[in-house]
């Protein structure tokens, strides 16, 4: 007969080597609890689920760009996303990001000073991070994989910005879900050439090389440090492709917890 390893008793000190700073993360995480917990998870999962459904019912059509919450106002990669948010907005876009500081903000602030929409959906962090100022809408969510889902559900384009493991994970969740079919052929784009060249590099030296992707993967990414440009290759294959066109939105339902942006 085969045995199994018996399970020791959680600790506070160890919950299967996961110690998240949140309870509610510590839980999810902590490998099988009781039936009911458990039930109290989905439940917990569902109702944030169902906040962000609502809240962002009216967004409109999105685009989302991701980026570092390192770089400061005075920061050339500030600039460009504070450009390239402008560029979106003027497409008639509701610009999304996470709502922080850094090139999130730049974003939000780009869209704002072009007169356009803004959301930001932000993730509770040990560390709080606070809203940035030019977001028109703000979400909080405590799990990262509800907050992914928001960020790919409403928008049409995402434009990955210089930034760290975060971006990096945002870009690639993206890349996946287009690779593997489970969304459709939305715009995935790289700015900043020359700090994203060491990882197209990889693409094409390892993974091509290798045969762990095809080179349809690396074309559908679109690579520039022209916002403008950016601006012109979203329109080319958003509007006209899924059918996007301009009109009045409904008004929102107060009762159902939607807002307006």
């Amino acid at each position: 007969m085969k045995k199994e390893p018996i399970k020791k008793k959680h600790t506070s000190k160890s919950l299967w080597g996961k110690t998240s700073r949140d309870a509610h993360e510590r839980h999810l995480l902590a490998g099988p609890h009781s039936r009911l917990e458990e039930l109290r998870q989905l439940f917990r999962i569902f109702f944030e689920c169902l906040r962000g459904y609502r809240g962002l019912h009216f967004a409109g059509p999105c685009v989302t760009i991701f980026g570092s919450a390192r770089f400061g106002e005075n920061h050339p990669y500030y600039k460009l996303t504070r450009q390239v948010g402008s560029q979106i907005a003027r497409l008639g876009f509701t610009v999304m990001t996470g709502g922080g500081p850094g090139l999130m903000e730049a974003a939000n602030r780009g869209a704002k000073e072009a007169g356009g929409r803004s959301v930001g959906c932000n993730i509770i962090l040990p560390k709080e991070q606070k809203p940035n100022p030019y977001v028109d809408l703000w979400l909080e969510f405590r799990y990262f994989f509800i907050r992914k889902l928001m960020l790919a559900k409403y928008s049409y384009a995402f434009i990955a910005m210089p930034g760290g493991f975060g971006t990096a994970d945002e870009f690639f969740e993206i890349a996946t879900l287009v690779q593997t079919g489970k969304m459709k052929q939305f715009p995935i784009i790289l700015m900043g050439k020359r700090y994203w060249a060491p990882l197209l590099g990889m693409f094409k030296q390892s993974m091509l090389k290798e045969g762990a992707i095809d080179q349809a993967d690396i074309d559908r990414i679109f690579v520039s440090d022209s916002p403008k440009e950016v601006s012109s290759y979203i329109r080319r294959h958003t509007l006209k492709p899924f059918g996007l066109t301009y009109k009045t939105m409904t008004r929102p339902k107060f009762f159902l917890f939607e807002r307006k942006i």
